[in-house]
């Protein structure tokens, strides 16, 4: 996963040609010094406005922080004899931000005895003054569902956002604020060339038009700040606590933070994945901050196996039914069932906007689900009777080796007993839904219902293949190699489930799953190997061992 997102990143990352490395008249360019030597004196001023260029250096409640006497590349000073400073404050807010306006941080290092204002020509220079800006509230959107119970019309619902809902729609933008920032200045004396500075590096590294030389290079750095911790902005709100923090960085893991938040590659999946993947580093870094460390490490280790035993299934999976030559111990319903049952998760994460990759991969298991239903079935286009009178009616017929063989007899009994037990939990199911939970409405209760039935007694599906086995006396149809890839998952999910915060009943079912997976096993060792059984080729070992003509 990691090799496949770097690489599909560096391809949309590419922008254009690189600039010459050489000065107009011909000559190469010259590497560039930072105009702060190492252990230079400054001043740092923080200004917080509601306006993107700043201008009221004389405007006394604009300043929020003043520090003198800071020093270039010290890291040992601070109360943590870290090189780090911190200051705390409230910022007041007008009317203005408290209806979804902006609020800029605008910082500023000056080599000490100098004033970042320019209409002061005494104490300004240029080459003396670092600036940088950005607005530190975020705009993020709120979705509100608006769910009821379906024969009541009643909502647990705050009445206000329902309020909210009806004014501004579904989705509402709101600006958000968090309290926490720091400021990082990068302890880096790199001789850098303009135009060959590697990106998203780029970004930051400015250079002076006139010398040609740097400026040092300042960085917000938020990553730490969880999404859970952001809080909306609204009239309730006079002032926001804002804790801010000075702190020196080394190149490398500055370059490691600059990567994170380099979000260019991805602006061809649109806006509503950026939410969906600030939630999602946040899941990772509670598991970073919370985890016990070797927990941490099996944790990555054993992920990367999932993603190789995934794969691993699929390909077996596929290679199984593309080379099975006869259905004998295999339950063809199960197939079917498995369609419907992958149509209801795709249509149920559709419903609930689920992160993409998973709606990709749910996607990608429906259309193998669907390829397996021309293994098991001859599927044809009957082009007399349409459908409609324009669309060829599809037609589905058994297979000659399923017709044959007593494993159809098996298998409409195994299917029979289980809809004594499903149906009537089926019905429950679906009577307490609609008694207890709220809905969008009459499609989502479907989708939800089915959903819950499948998530919670879903394991009663795969019980008809054990039927066969028992009748058969046998399990060498079955495709071992795939089961053990996903029973192998399986136990990693277990893992997972206990590592990452996750609903109680997909904790059961990944226990179910390895249950049932057990009675595999335990029929591979009471059936044993029979000469006369056929294999997952149609073929015996009285076949294979027969002279031939």
């Amino acid at each position: 996963r990691i090799f496949i997102i770097w690489a599909i990143s560096s391809w949309f990352r590419r922008g254009p040609a690189p600039q010459e490395q050489s000065s107009p008249g011909g000559t190469p360019r010259a590497p560039s010094r930072n105009l702060f030597p190492k252990d230079t004196l400054m001043d740092l001023y923080v200004y917080i406005s509601e306006h993107e260029h700043f201008t009221d250096f004389n405007v006394s409640s604009a300043l929020f922080w003043q520090k003198r006497d800071l020093v270039y590349g010290d890291w040992t000073s601070g109360e943590n004899a870290d090189g780090c400073y911190e200051h705390y404050g409230e910022v007041d807010i007008s009317q203005s931000v408290q209806q979804n306006g902006s609020i800029y941080i605008h910082v500023y290092f000056t080599k000490s005895g100098f004033h970042p204002d320019p209409r002061q020509k005494n104490l300004y220079r240029r080459l003396a003054t670092v600036h940088t800006s950005r607005m530190i509230n975020k705009y993020k959107r709120r979705r509100f569902q608006k769910t009821k119970n379906l024969l009541t019309g009643e909502t647990e619902a705050d009445p206000e956002m329902i309020k909210r809902a009806e004014d501004y729609g579904p989705v509402e933008v709101i600006s958000h604020w968090h309290p926490n920032l720091t400021i990082n200045m990068v302890d880096d004396h790199t001789p850098w060339v303009k135009g060959s500075v590697p990106p998203p590096l780029d970004q930051y590294v400015k250079f002076d038009a006139v010398s040609g030389d740097y400026y040092p290079i300042l960085y917000f750095n938020d990553y730490w700040n969880l999404q859970k911790d952001y809080f909306p902005i609204n009239e309730s709100l006079q002032r926001l606590p804002f804790r801010l923090s000075f702190c020196p960085l080394s190149l490398w893991r500055w370059q490691l933070y600059a990567a994170q938040s380099t979000k260019s590659p991805w602006n061809f999946l649109g806006e509503d994945l950026y939410e969906q993947s600030d939630e999602e580093q946040d899941s990772v870094k509670v598991a970073l901050l919370e985890t016990n460390p070797y927990l941490l490490a099996l944790t990555i280790v054993v992920s990367i196996v999932h993603s190789v035993f995934e794969f691993l299934a699929f390909k077996n999976d596929i290679q199984f039914w593309n080379s099975r030559q006869s259905l004998e111990g295999l339950s063809v319903r199960s197939v079917f069932f498995g369609v419907f049952q992958s149509l209801v998760v795709l249509l149920y994460i559709l419903d609930n906007e689920t992160n993409f990759v998973v709606q990709v991969s749910v996607f990608i298991g429906l259309l193998i689900d669907l390829w397996k239903i021309t293994k098991v079935m001859d599927v044809r286009l009957d082009r007399e009777n349409k459908v409609a009178g324009v669309f060829p009616r599809v037609t589905f017929k058994d297979k000659s080796t399923y017709i044959e063989s007593s494993t159809k007899v098996y298998d409409d009994m195994a299917f029979r007993y289980l809809s004594w037990i499903l149906f009537p939990l089926l019905g429950c199911y679906a009577v307490y839904s609609l008694l207890y939970l709220e809905h969008k409405g009459w499609y989502s209760w479907v989708l939800s219902m089915l959903y819950g039935f499948l998530l919670t007694f879903g394991f009663i599906t795969m019980t008809p293949q054990l039927f066969i086995n028992y009748k058969l006396k046998s399990v060498a149809h079955l495709p071992w190699r795939m089961l053990t890839y996903k029973a192998l998952n399986t136990f990693i999910d277990d893992l997972f489930a206990f590592v990452i915060k996750m609903p109680m009943m997909y904790r059961i079912g990944c226990l179910r799953d390895d249950v049932v997976f057990f009675i595999y096993l335990y029929q591979r060792w009471i059936y044993r190997v029979d000469p006369t059984r056929v294999n997952e080729f149609g073929l015996s070992g009285e076949d294979q061992g027969s002279p031939r003509p």
